[in-house]
């Protein structure tokens, strides 16, 4: 084995850490990949052997492309990518994909990416490096070109814009599931006052597809109010199955095999906060979402 195959290697046993950081990053599933290859690249032309902490210099050098990448983003005004719900990943049955388990840890659900894409990209890359990566804000602040002091108060701001959207749901996945199987049994009987009654009176329902124009999400807010959505769902309900959204309850709807309506939902207390609905099929087809 020669020294690049060592490298590759050494590289590979860190691909699952740098794939979690990208897609915390980025709220796409594709990108991050594409993150993580320019990793290896960056990797691959420099000099390994002065490369004292090859973790943190690669979790560093993905903080960095990623960071690269939402500024570009954000300079593509017309680009509809800012307006659309995150990538989700889901599992079909009771336990997540190996593949995925590591970019799920500290229970990144959609909520939480929701409100990530939400932030400044200086923002997020402070947040993200170091509450949920432990990297030390001396190593975050030549990143984004900052002081260590500054760049404190980059990760200060995000950490309370998350806090204050509290996104971090109940951790008990089957009484989510009840909240969910009480959910779809209102919307199929059409029971409007059923439907209110296991959502929070200030539920957010964002939904992306369908027939909400490309690049732009339908945003509705209120328990009386995002009934009212659900009831038009009522079809859709009497298909849809259990999924793992993120490692939380969710429901895909389908025909004939074919996944049409991906939801997911938050749910705290017994009642749903959240629920987030791509109903673009060619999307759901692009992500790998299947119907089992």
């Amino acid at each position: 084995m020669n020294d690049m195959d060592l490298l590759a290697e050494r590289f590979e046993s860190h691909r699952n850490h740098l794939r979690a950081v990208a897609y915390r990053m980025l709220g796409s599933l594709s990108e991050a990949e594409d993150a993580v290859q320019e990793a290896w690249f960056r990797l691959s032309r420099t000099d390994a052997g002065k490369v004292d902490n090859l973790p943190g210099w690669l979790t560093t050098v993905v903080g960095r492309i990623c960071l690269d990448m939402l500024r570009s983003r954000e300079s593509r005004r017309e680009d509809p990518i800012g307006e659309r719900l995150p990538d989700p990943i889901v599992s079909i049955g009771d336990s997540v994909d190996p593949e995925h388990e590591a970019m799920l840890s500290d229970s990144v659900g959609l909520a939480l990416l929701v409100v990530l894409d939400a932030l400044a990209p200086a923002e997020r890359l402070a947040f993200v490096l170091h509450d949920m990566f432990s990297v030390p804000f001396e190593e975050i602040a030549p990143i984004v070109e900052r002081s260590p002091a500054t760049t404190r108060q980059l990760a200060s701001r995000a950490r309370r814009r998350v806090q204050d959207a509290s996104v971090t749901p109940d951790p008990d996945v089957a009484r989510q599931r009840a909240v969910v199987a009480a959910f779809l049994l209102a919307a199929r009987d059409g029971d409007f006052a059923a439907l209110v009654s296991v959502l929070d009176p200030d539920v957010v329902l964002r939904a992306e597809g369908g027939d909400v124009p490309f690049g732009t999400l339908r945003v509705v807010r209120g328990a009386a109010e995002v009934a009212g959505q659900a009831l038009t769902y009522r079809s859709m309900a009497e298909h849809a199955v259990p999924v793992l959204v993120n490692g939380a309850a969710g429901m895909l709807g389908s025909i004939k095999g074919k996944p049409l309506v991906l939801s997911a939902l938050s749910i705290r207390d017994g009642k749903i906060v959240e629920i987030d609905i791509i109903a673009d099929p060619e999307r759901l087809r692009r992500l790998g979402i299947s119907a089992g």
